[in-house]
């Protein structure tokens, strides 16, 4: 108040006038501030989306082989876990962008008859310095009766397995979930697709003047902040499972073993959910470390809420409180 200024969060319905790179939702340097936050704040909670899914299975692939037998196997998981803990989250990222980027051809580069490269995957995606293109889904109007089916298939396979479990605790028999689940998937979802008229089509990237046209681009700055982030958080999860495994008293081991189940069965089984109430506290606790880590972002050029509402936005209006204020919100609820 004494310099002049309050709080008002008018400037959200004012144009924005700057570019997103990689979005989810359309926007325009024509939309408003408002629609420019929306896009950064789906970015930020895609990159740890996929990051959340990506660090639990290298973490938890890590954790329990840092506990085998096998001296090589035990020791170059130390060493990832090491390396990726004791090395700031920051370097990482700049060093596996300027990998991506350094290491993969120019879209001129697949011109010609004799290009240096080429397309992979039967010729639909390519890889470049500017990122990875795959074809995009086109949904037709009766998308949304396909998708209908593919819901129900998943309930679907979700319902059998409750089945076959109350059967083989009743009946000691074994059901071949893992067939059926493909066949509840994979039928009703093919046979609609076909009834309804092939509803959805891909529309593929093809190389168009300097660079690609159709499909859809993954930056090399989602890719660099993805891999990072999941490698860097799988290496402290990676711990927090071994601890978890650890913790499970060794006669539980032993009793499995005397039964003859195989060790694989044993840690499926009997060690990782008794190990469960061990982990799971501390690895929400990463899982939100990596959603606020990725607010790095910026410093590969992805536009996450920080880059958008916590950066552009507040330079345009110079509404910094109001900005950094909804920031803030947005990862506290998060």
């Amino acid at each position: 108040a004494e310099r002049g200024k309050d709080i008002d969060f008018g400037f959200l319905g004012n144009r924005a006038g700057y570019d997103i790179n990689q979005m989810l939702i359309q926007y325009s340097n024509d939309s408003t501030h408002a629609r420019a936050a929306l896009v950064g704040i789906m970015n930020t909670l895609l990159v740890a989306f996929l990051g959340c899914i990506t660090a639990t299975i290298i973490g938890v692939t890590a954790g329990i082989l840092r506990l085998s037998k096998n001296w090589i196997i035990a020791r170059l998981m130390s060493v990832y876990v090491e390396g990726f803990r004791n090395i700031p989250l920051l370097l990482w990222i700049l060093i596996i962008f300027a990998v991506v980027t350094e290491s993969t051809p120019q879209p001129r580069d697949f011109r010609g008859e004799d290009a240096e490269a080429s397309m992979i995957l039967f010729d639909s995606v390519a890889v470049t310095n500017r990122g990875i293109y795959i074809p995009s889904p086109e949904w037709g109007p009766n998308s949304g009766l396909l998708i209908g089916v593919f819901l129900i298939s998943i309930v679907g396979i979700f319902v059998y397995r409750a089945m076959a479990r109350r059967k083989q605790e009743a009946t000691g028999a074994q059901s071949p979930v893992f067939l059926v689940g493909l066949a509840l998937f994979f039928i009703p979802t093919l046979i609609a697709f076909f009834i309804l008229g092939r509803p959805v089509t891909l529309n593929y990237p093809e190389l168009g003047g300097f660079n690609f046209t159709g499909g859809t681009q993954v930056r090399n700055s989602l890719i660099a902040l993805w891999v990072a982030l999941s490698l860097y958080t799988g290496a402290f999860i990676a711990e927090i499972v071994r601890a978890g495994i650890l913790a499970v008293d060794k006669g539980q081991t032993e009793a499995s073993s005397a039964l003859g189940m195989r060790p694989n069965r044993t840690m499926n089984l009997v060690v990782l959910p008794q190990a469960l109430r061990v982990i799971i506290p501390p690895l929400i606790s990463q899982y939100l470390n990596l959603t606020k880590n990725s607010s790095l972002a910026i410093a590969v050029g992805y536009m996450d809420a920080r880059a958008t509402l916590g950066g552009i936005t507040i330079s345009q209006t110079g509404r910094e409180l109001e900005g950094m204020l909804l920031l803030g919100i947005f990862y506290l609820i998060v």
